[in-house]
């Protein structure tokens, strides 16, 4: 065997090592990670999971500040965009309803003045 073809098996071995233990022994695991990093179908299921914990308990505040930490757009963009997937995705249609009184009581309220 030669010194190239060592060279190969040997980087292709370590390849092969790193993979298994990258998936399979240690993989990597998200805990408390920031729901602005959340992917879009995840980031629509907060949304939604808001949307109903408002439904429940009524506090438009609360609501606004759960939606406030998906990023810096205003939190009605977000249900927007939930609703958007849902109907793209296929959400049942009480989801889509919730969706919509959180989207509905969100516009209600005049956005926060800009400072600056």
């Amino acid at each position: 065997m030669g010194t190239t073809s060592r060279l190969l098996f040997g980087i292709f071995i370590g390849m092969l090592l790193g993979l298994l233990f990258g998936w399979l022994i240690r993989p990597v695991e998200y805990i408390d990670t920031a729901p602005e990093a959340l992917r879009e179908d995840f980031r629509s299921d907060y949304v939604l999971m808001v949307a109903e914990a408002y439904v429940v308990d009524r506090d438009l505040e609360l609501a606004r500040y759960k939606l406030a930490s998906l990023g810096s757009h205003p939190p009605l963009n977000y249900v927007i965009y939930a609703i958007d997937f849902g109907v793209e995705n296929g959400f049942n249609t009480i989801d889509l309803q919730t969706l919509n009184l959180l989207a509905v009581d969100l516009r209600s309220i005049p956005p926060a003045p800009e400072i600056g």
